[in-house]
């Protein structure tokens, strides 16, 4: 039997073919494997929309921000992002906020202005 990748929404094992997708049986996500490549490097926001670098996003959630004394409040927008999309930590973008400077951030607090 040749080995199929791994589900790319649960990571599931047990993947197979059906036609020309393949199927994960426990999440009942489908997926074509011509297209598995490509969604491994995109960085998608909270809402599912795909972000580019020089992107405008906003912060959708306060987030408390280590050695300093305030929080960036929900609502900020941060203009011209960097994506990174191997990062090991999760935080997906380098930015600068201002009053905080220099910064990282992962997608999954942010929306595409």
């Amino acid at each position: 039997m040749e080995n199929l990748p791994n589900c790319p929404k649960c990571n599931s094992e047990y993947t197979y073919e059906d036609g020309s997708l393949l199927v994960c049986p426990e999440c009942a996500y489908e997926w074509s494997p011509e297209s598995s490549n490509e969604e491994e490097n995109v960085i998608k926001d909270v809402n599912g929309n795909v972000l580019n670098d020089g992107d405008s996003v906003t912060v959708v959630k306060d987030l408390k921000v280590k050695g300093a004394s305030s929080s960036i409040k929900i609502g900020t927008k941060v203009k011209n992002i960097r994506l990174v999309p191997d990062a090991a930590d999760g935080h997906d973008i380098e930015c600068k906020i201002d009053g905080f400077g220099a910064m990282k951030l992962k997608s999954s607090v942010v929306k595409k202005a």
